[in-house]
């Protein structure tokens, strides 16, 4: 799947996605709210300034990915693998990340 096809889908009501393959997907500034990407690669992926408040990214895989002024808001992030991931100015108030891989490769 690619990105252009995953905002058409969620334009029209679709919500889940888990385990959707979206390497390298530009979804920059796209509004993905309550989405679920339960366990999506979303590797390389530009999500800068997009919005996932709400959003399950549960063990999904974002290493390397640009979440650069993203909303995440009440998102799930438990158990994602967010090493190498660009997190600077991500808003991630009430943001579950239990078990994450963090940016600096730690464990949460």
């Amino acid at each position: 799947m690619d990105a252009k096809e995953l905002k058409q889908r969620y334009s029209h009501g679709e919500r889940d996605f888990n385990n959707a393959d979206l390497r390298e997907a530009d979804l920059s500034w796209t509004n993905l709210s309550e989405i679920n990407l339960e366990k999506a690669n979303l590797r390389e992926a530009n999500l800068k300034g997009a919005t996932l408040e709400r959003a399950n990214l549960q063990g999904a895989d974002l290493q390397g990915a640009n979440l650069y002024g993203a909303t995440l808001r009440g998102a799930n992030l438990s158990e994602a693998n967010l090493f190498g991931a660009n997190m600077t100015g991500a808003f991630t108030i009430a943001t579950n990340l239990m078990g994450a891989i963090l940016p600096d490769g730690t464990k949460n």
